[in-house]
């Protein structure tokens, strides 16, 4: 997720570029730059925050009325200057600003480098510059149509040259991209936030539309050419509620997005049950030689990797330990050269991971983090990295961060299982369509939040809740009590569903609500007693289950519906029932829900 700009009118263009990223920084800050035209085209950017890219402009401003700008949230390539965009082609010619990521982008640049072309970053967006550049024939809007038509994947690109004063041409293929309309001046962004303080007045741009942008104004068409009259829409929004797309939390928003999550996470990285993992660089005979796998991370991150252990275990048939940074770090953990530590961090900062992480290392095993932050602490001690893709994550509750976890650890476990022999091509097939098919079940799940909501209400007053399930649903179990712990205040535990009654049963009385969680059908019977154990001593039963799931119905007080779908993946859908109730129970109790008390996003002290 990165943030992009765009501006053509009468004035300065680079004052307006900045301030619209500043805007858009909660879209990506590792990385801004600016390209403006006047003539030639100066391009000018710098690693960090917008700041940095502020301070540069001081000491080598820029000058023209039309100009694009970028905040980078990286994929490809580290939070480099070199790395940061925008892009040009060699000749300096051509420019570009990219959000999204090229699935195709390592044949593309082979041919690139075949016909000689030299690159001066990591990227992939890279590779749009050159490929504009070799496509034009003296029409921009053909060069980028070309371009698209070459170019694989979810993203959004705007380009400028130096042989066309004067006009910008923007293209959205799944990344968002909307135009605003001012007096005189046409503003390019990836949300409203940025340039809402210019202008009430947008063009909603849809996905396979261009957009040519000149100073008589924006004309939108397909990709293929053929016009389209686009609505203009008011945007009644305050400032604030426009940064949150228009929902009332981050976290609510964030929810939202997962289904785009998972496709970020998975794109160019499964086909047909083949995984191609970019940053993961050992071969399968070190995969079939794996011994034991380790698994090491702190708060939702550790419920993550219980997922991990559970297939690892199931599918890989492969010793697998998940622990806690810090009981792992002083445990003196018997850790082999032969055996595998992934350690699994949003931020790539967390202390105890970290720490974790360098004891694994320091006894000889291989390690591979799972992060969300190119270029983070963790990254750099690891051997192997799986990013994952999914973007500033604003709120403290973390919600798509963990759902880009959970499919990271999914698409390793292909990995390793096909070269351990574990996973055969048919259960690889069955699960990459799996994955493929989430987003639209995720979808689905979302459309249903009324439901979450209604269940909210049976939870409100409680002042003790539990959460039960067993194998994957147990580990979901775990995660639902933390969502709704941190952003609710309210007591809750989870646990296994066999263990309830060896104790906790005592403290189920008459309204005590317990959230169950049934998507594994092995032990779907064993998971129903404990509800009816529930059941008898007069607590409330929340049940998250199947669409095909009639049984549960005549067990609980409300039924939170999921699409049915294979069992080993169940657990990324039945996540998201529970965020929602643990955001509804929050709200309803009138908390701050993307700043909780006492917490911080990230944990970087001991």
């Amino acid at each position: 997720m990165c943030g992009i700009m765009g501006y053509v009118g009468p004035q300065e263009a680079a004052p307006i570029l900045v301030d619209g990223l500043r805007r858009l920084e909660y879209r990506g800050y590792d990385s801004a730059g600016i390209a403006v035209s006047n003539g030639s085209i100066q391009v000018r950017k710098a690693r960090g925050k917008i700041a940095n890219l502020e301070s540069l402009l001081e000491s080598e401003p820029t000058g023209g009325s039309i100009g694009i700008g970028h905040t980078r949230w990286a994929t490809h390539g580290a939070p480099t200057d070199a790395n940061a965009h925008p892009h040009t082609d060699p000749s300096g010619e051509f420019v570009v600003v990219h959000n999204g990521i090229i699935e195709n982008f390592q044949s593309l640049k082979q041919q690139l480098l075949d016909d000689g072309a030299e690159f001066a970053s990591e990227t992939d967006s890279e590779i749009l510059a050159h490929l504009v550049a070799r496509e034009y024939d003296g029409d921009l809007v053909a060069a980028v149509r070309r371009t698209v038509a070459l170019s694989e994947g979810a993203y959004a690109m705007v380009a400028m040259t130096k042989r066309e004063p004067g006009k910008i041409v923007a293209v959205r293929k799944i990344s968002p991209l909307v135009v605003g309309l001012g007096d005189g001046e046409t503003f390019l962004a990836s949300d409203i936030p940025a340039v809402l303080h210019h202008t009430r007045d947008f063009m909603v741009i849809e996905d396979d539309e261009l957009v040519i942008v000149t100073d008589e104004g924006a004309t939108v068409e397909t990709i293929d050419g053929a016009p389209v009259d686009r609505e203009v829409v008011r945007i009644d929004w305050d400032a604030e509620q426009a940064e949150k797309g228009g929902y009332e939390h981050f976290m609510l928003k964030e929810i939202h997005e997962q289904p785009a999550v998972v496709t970020e996470t998975l794109a160019s990285r499964l086909e047909d049950g083949t995984v191609w993992l970019e940053d993961v660089g050992f071969d399968d005979e070190y995969a079939a030689d794996i011994g034991r796998v380790w698994i090491t991370a702190c708060g939702t991150a550790y419920h993550a990797g219980l997922i991990g252990q559970e297939i690892f275990r199931r599918v890989l048939r492969l010793p697998a330990n998940v622990e806690y940074a810090h009981e792992l770090r002083y445990a003196d953990p018997i850790i082999g050269p032969n055996e595998l530590t992934i350690a699994i961090s949003q931020s790539g900062e967390t202390a105890d991971t970290l720490a974790a992480a360098r004891l694994a290392v320091d006894k000889g095993s291989r390690m591979l983090a799972i992060t969300n932050v190119v270029g983070s602490t963790l990254s750099r001690y690891a051997d192997d990295i799986l990013y994952t893709r999914a973007g500033p994550e604003i709120s403290v509750a973390s919600t798509k961060a963990y759902m880009a976890m959970l499919i990271a650890q999914y698409l390793l476990a292909l990995r390793i299982g096909a070269a351990r022999g574990t996973v055969d091509s048919e259960l690889a097939a069955k699960v990459s369509h799996g994955l493929h098919l989430m987003p639209g079940a995720l979808e689905e799940v979302l459309s249903r939040e009324a439901e979450a909501e209604k269940a909210a209400h049976l939870v409100t007053d409680a002042e003790d809740m539990y959460f039960i399930g067993r194998g994957l649903d147990y580990a979901i179990a775990m995660e639902g009590s933390l969502k709704l712990k941190e952003i609710s205040y309210l007591h809750s535990e989870a646990m296994p569903a066999g263990e309830l009654k060896h104790g906790t049963l005592a403290l189920i009385t008459d309204d005590v609500p317990v959230v169950v969680i049934l998507t594994q059908r092995d032990v779907y019977d064993k998971t129903i007693s404990a509800v009816q154990e529930v059941k008898a001593r007069g607590g409330r039963i929340i049940a998250v289950a199947y669409d095909s799931d009639a049984e549960i119905a005549a067990h609980a007080d409300v039924v939170l519906r999921i699409p049915d779908m294979e069992d080993l993946l169940a657990p990324v859908a039945a996540v998201v029932p529970l965020q929602l109730l643990a955001y509804h129970v929050a709200r309803l109790r009138g908390h701050d829900i993307d700043q909780p008390r006492n917490l911080a996003k990230s944990v970087t002290v001991e």
